[in-house]
């Protein structure tokens, strides 16, 4: 975070209440986890209990989880399409249940496409139709087991879909609002109100320079509009179009800034007018050192700088008049069509030594600089994500390791009439992939619903965050997933393959 953010952080701080909470937390789930096996074992009678094991047979799914499971992912779906973010994200929770509880009915099918695929591998051996029969004798715990699967996925794949649309949105808003050939960025960019401004002069010197096109200012007063506090930014609304240009969620950008020139019209990014309740045609009573000005609402439009702040735009003649301030707290500008960038460079640098607050900057440098920015708060997210799927391995490795155990005497029967090591290995190997593909299918599902969910979150919230597919993710996604099959199966499938033949036909 200091590195890439230039936040200064302090030491890790672990308050007690933490750790109480986590160790409360672990127990009481553990304690959940076993109350449906606890129930299911007050259910066996004795008489039952005594009776010498049997062959096992297939478990059958219930019809009740299907239906629950259905009537879930529809009210999931209808959360979805109501375009309430509250709502979807309680449709989320619902579609993930939904197919947690219809996931054993999905086991027959799905492992029957993935099993005739292994078969094409395994033509000759035959271990992929008994790694299948294996599966679908227990279709809930393969439910289970491929549940936490999905969760571990559809985690990487909702983050992949969140991360690449904040990137594609805020490099979007970057590149229009920064788009200029050069910045005078002052200490503290966003917060405005610790930075000492410059009189206008200082755009004029720049405007006199050989070589110097458009130049545009950026003038700040601090008010509250309709009960919030707002930030209060001055725009020259011709030469501020022809430099950059602010990314409108509602309105016309031409129309707009036409009404900054004519009157008290005013321009609201999206978190305002989320905190507000303002839309297109709203009187804002903009509270300023003169009195309350009544503000019309003419857009509502944000840029990069000011993405994570409640801001409003007018016109910088209309900050004159109304908050009495000329400074300048941010200037930009392009080069005239054959300048030489050079001369140009030298020359502002010759001014601003008299303006020691701001620096030169290339706009294509520190678009290039936010880029790498974001591509390493990325990793950094990826990485988090890769620990939180962790319980999907061990999960896949717990179940293939009972499995191995529950089939000692079969796995010692294969050996007997000529199945070798290779072919054992290649049968537990199989499960595993199978799981992981349940488990895949069903995470991406779950994922692109969660990431979608997150991005709408995000946009009703004030951020205009447009939803880009997350096909790396997916690809990154199914990848890990099937990794995570072979993984788990490496010591299970070493497990049964070492086995003592005579031991494990012995074995009850």
């Amino acid at each position: 975070m200091r590195q890439y953010l230039h936040v200064q952080i302090g030491q890790p701080v672990v308050p007690p209440m933490l750790l109480v909470g986590t160790f409360a937390l672990g127990v009481a789930v553990t304690v959940l986890a076993g109350l449906l096996p606890a129930l299911s074992a007050t259910r066996v009678t004795p008489m039952e209990a005594l009776k010498p094991p049997t062959a096992e047979a297939a478990q059958r799914p219930s019809r009740v989880s299907l239906v629950s499971g259905v009537i879930c992912i529809l009210a999931g779906i209808a959360g979805l399409l109501s375009g309430q973010v509250s709502l979807a994200g309680l449709g989320c929770v619902l579609f993930m249940a939904g197919l947690v509880l219809i996931a054993p009915i999905l086991v027959r099918p799905i492992a029957s496409v993935f099993g005739a695929l292994l078969a094409m591998v395994f033509a000759r051996e035959g271990t992929s139709t008994v790694a299948q029969s294996n599966l679908e004798r227990q279709p809930s715990r393969a439910a289970i087991t491929a549940s936490t699967t999905m969760i571990g996925l559809a985690l990487i794949v909702a983050m992949a879909g969140m991360m690449w649309s904040i990137s594609g949105g805020f490099l979007d808003v970057l590149q229009r609002s920064l788009g200029s050939d050069y910045l005078l960025m002052p200490p503290s960019v966003g917060l405005w109100q610790s930075n000492i401004g410059a009189k206008r002069d200082l755009a004029d010197r720049i405007r006199g320079v050989p070589g110097v096109g458009v130049v545009s200012s950026l003038r700040y007063a601090a008010s509250s509009g309709n009960g919030q506090a707002v930030v209060a930014l001055g725009i020259e609304p011709q030469a501020y179009s022809r430099v950059a240009s602010l990314t409108f969620q509602e309105g016309d950008a031409q129309a707009a800034y036409a009404a900054l020139s004519d009157g008290r019209a005013i321009i609201v990014n999206g978190i305002f007018a989320a905190q507000a309740k303002l839309g297109m045609g709203d009187t804002v009573q903009l509270s300023t050192p003169t009195g309350v000005k009544p503000y019309t609402v003419v857009g509502v439009a944000g840029d990069y700088l000011n993405a994570k702040l409640s801001t409003a735009y007018i016109s910088q003649a209309n900050m004159q008049t109304d908050f009495r301030k000329s400074e300048d707290v941010f200037i930009q500008f392009n080069l005239a069509p054959g300048a030489d960038a050079a001369d140009v460079e030298a020359r502002v640098k010759d001014i601003l030594k008299d303006y020691p607050q701001f620096s030169l900057v290339s706009g294509r440098g520190y678009i290039e600089q936010n880029r790498r920015l974001f591509d390493a708060v990325f990793v950094m997210l990826f990485v988090l994500l890769a620990v939180l799927t962790m319980p999907s391995l061990i999960a896949l490795l717990n179940t293939l390791a009972i499995g191995v155990i529950e089939r000692t005497r079969e796995i010692g029967m294969l050996r007997a009439i000529g199945s070798t090591r290779r072919q054992v290995r290649r049968m537990v190997m199989a499960e595993s992939l199978l799981l992981s593909a349940l488990g895949t299918a069903l995470g991406l599902l779950a994922g692109l619903y969660l990431g979608y969910v997150l991005v709408q979150a995000m946009s009703a919230t004030g951020y205009p965050v447009a939803y880009s597919f997350p096909y790396v993710g997916l690809i990154v996604a199914a990848a890990t997933g099937l990794l995570f099959g072979v993984l788990a199966a490496l010591l299970p499938a070493r497990q049964a393959a070492d086995m003592d033949i005579l031991r494990a036909l012995q074995y009850e």
